[in-house]
Formats: C-alpha cells, sequence, structure tokens
C-alpha cells in the first residue's frame, strides 16, 4: 500500500492506494491545523491519520509537491539534501511549497522506516521544448534566478494522457492531445506521443487560463500600473491576482456551479465571468492545435471540466470547421466521448485520479 500526502499550511488530505485495486483503500482530510477547533500541527495531523489507518501496512509515502524548479524533473527519494533543496525553491512557490515541506517533515518523523516520495506538478513538463520554456527577457536575468515556464498540473495531465489513450484504443505514443485541467485551478496542455509540450501556466501556477480566483494572463504591466496609480505595493498587488481575480473577481463567487445557476437566471455580471472563461479556453485550443500540427484528442477534466457540460460546450462552439465538435446529447448525458460519430477530433472527458497518479510513480521509484 502507497500513502499518499497532499499537505498544505492549514491540512492534510490522504489517500492509501492499492495500486492492483484503485477503488480501495481508505482515504480523508484532516482541517483546521493550527486553527481553534482542530489540530495543534502538522505532526499531530499525521498521528491522527494513521491512528485511523490502523494496521493498514505502508510500502512508501508519496508526497505531491508544486514546484521542483529545474532540480527536479522526476519524482525523488527524500533526504535531507532534498528537503534542503525544497526549501531552496519556496519562493517559486509561496503560497504551496512550505505546507509540503511542512508535511514531509512529519510524515518522516512518524514513519521513518518507510521511504518517503516528492512528486512534482512541474516534473511533467521537463519536457518542454525551450521555445516554449523560454521568456523573451534578459538571458543573464532569467538563468540567475531560474525564471522560465515550468507548468503544473503534471501528475494530471499525465494520468488522465494516458487513461485518454485507453479509451480511444490508441497507443499514447501517436497521439497529440490538448488536456484541459479545469477545476479551481486550470491549466491547458498540448501533449505530443505522452510528452508535454506547451502548457499555460508559467513560473507560477498564476498564468494562463481564467480560473477561480486567479487571473491568469495578464498584461505584466498591470502591477506596476496599480502600484503607480492605486498605491499598491507588489504584495498587495499579488493578492489581488491569486485571491481575488478569476471568477470570483469577475462574478463575485469562485464556484463555477454558482456562476452557471447565477447566469441562467440573468446575472450579467455571471454571464460575462463565464464568456471570458470559456473564450480564453477556446483560444488555448487554438494555439494548441497550431503548435501540435494536427490533433487526435481534446481531453476535458478535474471539476468544472468532468462536470460542466455548458462549459465544455461553448469552449469549443465554432471550432466545427477544425473537426471540432461536441454532441449536445452526449455531453448533456455525461458520456466519456462527448463527440459525434466520425468526428475528427474526439472529445473526452476523462476523471483525473492525482493520488494514483502520485502512487504509481511512488512505486516505480522504490521498487525501480
Amino acid at each position: 500500500m502507497i500513502l499518499v500526502l497532499n499537505s498544505g499550511s492549514s491540512s492534510v488530505k490522504f489517500r492509501v492506494v492499492d495500486l492492483d485495486d484503485p477503488t480501495a483503500g481508505e482515504r480523508g482530510l484532516v482541517e483546521k491545523i493550527g486553527e481553534p477547533g482542530g489540530v495543534p500541527d502538522h505532526a499531530a495531523a499525521m498521528e491522527q491519520v494513521l491512528d485511523g489507518l490502523g494496521a493498514i501496512p505502508i510500502e512508501a509515502v508519496g508526497h505531491r509537491i508544486v514546484h521542483g524548479g529545474s532540480r527536479f524533473e522526476r519524482p525523488a527519494l527524500v533526504d535531507d539534501a532534498v528537503l534542503a533543496a525544497l526549501r531552496e525553491l519556496i519562493p517559486l512557490a509561496p503560497l504551496h511549497n512550505p505546507g509540503g515541506i511542512i508535511g514531509i517533515e512529519a510524515a518522516r518523523e512518524m514513519l521513518p522506516a518507510v521511504p518517503h516520495v516528492a512528486v512534482f506538478d512541474t516534473a511533467f513538463h521537463a519536457t518542454l521544448p525551450q521555445a516554449a520554456a523560454t521568456y523573451a527577457i534578459d538571458r543573464d536575468l532569467a538563468r540567475r534566478y531560474d525564471i522560465r515556464r515550468f507548468g503544473f498540473h503534471g501528475t494530471s495531465c499525465a494520468y488522465v494522457a494516458g487513461r485518454t489513450a485507453t479509451l480511444l484504443g490508441r497507443p499514447l505514443e501517436e497521439l497529440n492531445l490538448i488536456v484541459l485541467h479545469l477545476g479551481n485551478g486550470a491549466s491547458a496542455t498540448a501533449v505530443r506521443g505522452g510528452r508535454s509540450v506547451d502548457t499555460s501556466m508559467g513560473l507560477t501556477p498564476l498564468e494562463g487560463l481564467v480560473m477561480g480566483t486567479r487571473s491568469g494572463d495578464l498584461d505584466p504591466a498591470v502591477g506596476s500600473y496599480l502600484n503607480r496609480v492605486a498605491g499598491m505595493d507588489f504584495a498587495a498587488v499579488d493578492d489581488v491576482l491569486l485571491r481575488h481575480a478569476g471568477l470570483l473577481g469577475l462574478a463575485g463567487v469562485n464556484d463555477m456551479r454558482t456562476v452557471l445557476e447565477r447566469r441562467a437566471a440573468g446575472d450579467e455580471d455571471a454571464a460575462l465571468a463565464f464568456d471570458v472563461y470559456c473564450h480564453r479556453i477556446r483560444k488555448y485550443v487554438g494555439a494548441y492545435h497550431a503548435v501540435l500540427g494536427h490533433l487526435d484528442a481534446i481531453v476535458f477534466t478535474a471539476g468544472v471540466g468532468e462536470h460542466a457540460p455548458a462549459v465544455r460546450a461553448a469552449s469549443l462552439a465554432g471550432l466545427q470547421a477544425w473537426g471540432i465538435e461536441v454532441d449536445e446529447a452526449r455531453n448533456a448525458a455525461g458520456e466519456r466521448i462527448v463527440s459525434p460519430d466520425g468526428a475528427r477530433v474526439a472529445v473526452c472527458v476523462v476523471p483525473t485520479d492525482e493520488e494514483y497518479s502520485i502512487a504509481e510513480q511512488t512505486a516505480a521509484l522504490i521498487r525501480g
């Protein structure tokens, strides 16, 4: 059994994965760590997790780490040197990596006899060509501070790409895919033969598609403009773009289900938020179609991608001339393939399972 941990600053999400039976295994969430009504720290959270698991034998622990920078392009067996390197990478993901590091430290203390593996959201995108990964800024500055496109949602993209190949009954090596991971965070990734060749998130998870609370693509001068005209320092600008933008900034709510309800009731702000959200996706689909040269399938995954037929239909509307079309009945029914029979480009809905992907990568490293 592989224990998969996703540790945040105030929560630990866990799952025990049996690779032979993906439906089996305990899972849960410890919340409010260090807050009133919760456990005091991550060590206490881990103790609660392990008490709940009882006598379940744990072969290894896989830890989700958001950002591996340029140092970690594949899963890493955690030791003191790896932990030190992860701490040095905190400036690249100050909202995510600290919680992951604290979770590793607590888990290693509670389970010192089993191997711990860090699995990175950025690793799948290590295959990006230089032309896709490189920002057009001063090259010496970029090298000094490791400024490049890293991309995220890599564990999800890798899992979904493989499951799409199975769904279509074709080898992954033969497929050109666009994976649309649409949750509270959202990204688009161009995948050629199982390898990431372009992706919408960049140095951080802020770039790209419109998200629940993040702006996505934005003129970089907006920050300096707000500094000049509104007197906002860069911490305040970061806060606005990361936590008060996206659907929340446009419609006042960050949940697409509520946006859809308000849109149906005639709310103009919700309607605009929906239109901006889907327009951005359609633009990336067109761009990545060009990057790939030809396209075999578009894949929707994660909470919004899997459960919002209206988003799928609106995001691909008007692309029939490219062989991209959504069948209304299949889409509404939530089928796995929602394109019409004989469509040149398959449109698929494939549930993601990041925990299982982390467990697979953990097992491959320790057993290999």
